[in-house]
């Protein structure tokens, strides 16, 4: 009998796929060695604050969809990523999350998607301002490869990006998707 495999992992951005330059790390300890982590909300908020500050560049955060976005909110400068988690297809927390982050706090380093990336919601999260997308979905990494991220060609809302989405001729409300 075949174990069942867990499916490849690879990082996509608008750009096309790339090496990951960063890892998941359960604790602080990963930031003794060289390398760039992603730590869990608790091991960033316990990290002492000087720091967090020193190793900005090489810092990264894992918000889980009921983690609350406040508790990182005044330590955005001290981030470079900022991961997103999507475990499951009907949980869009993170969504909001995503959206909040560009648009109220303005954030500006890296946002990176992690978890259920699926081919229907990628457009969105395109328009909400993610940059990065850990995908492990065989149709989507197929998609990708393709250069076809998906996505329809009109809008009804607004999102972070709307002032690069010219607004369509009859109705302000109506945003057109690029080309």
């Amino acid at each position: 009998m075949t174990e069942p495999t867990t499916p490849e992992t690879r990082l996509w951005t608008p750009e096309g796929f790339r090496e990951d330059e960063w890892t998941h790390a359960e604790s602080a300890d990963a930031l003794s060695g060289n390398g760039r982590f992603i730590l869990p909300l608790q091991a960033f908020l316990d990290l002492d604050p000087e720091v967090r500050r020193s190793a900005k560049e090489r810092l990264g955060v894992l918000l889980q969809p009921g983690d609350q976005l406040e508790k990182i909110a005044d330590l955005l400068d001290q981030l470079s990523l900022v991961a997103l988690a999507f475990p499951a297809f009907g949980d869009g927390r993170s969504f909001s999350k995503g959206e909040l982050l560009r648009s109220r706090y303005h954030f500006t380093g890296a946002l990176r998607a992690t978890g259920q990336v699926l081919v229907d919601p990628l457009p969105h999260m395109l328009r909400l301002g993610f940059d990065e997308f850990e995908v492990s979905n065989p149709v989507l990494l197929k998609r990708l490869e393709e250069g076809r991220t998906g996505g329809l060609g009109l809008y009804y809302q607004p999102a972070a990006l709307a002032e690069a989405e010219p607004k369509g001729p009859k109705y302000s409300w109506r945003r057109v998707r690029g080309s």
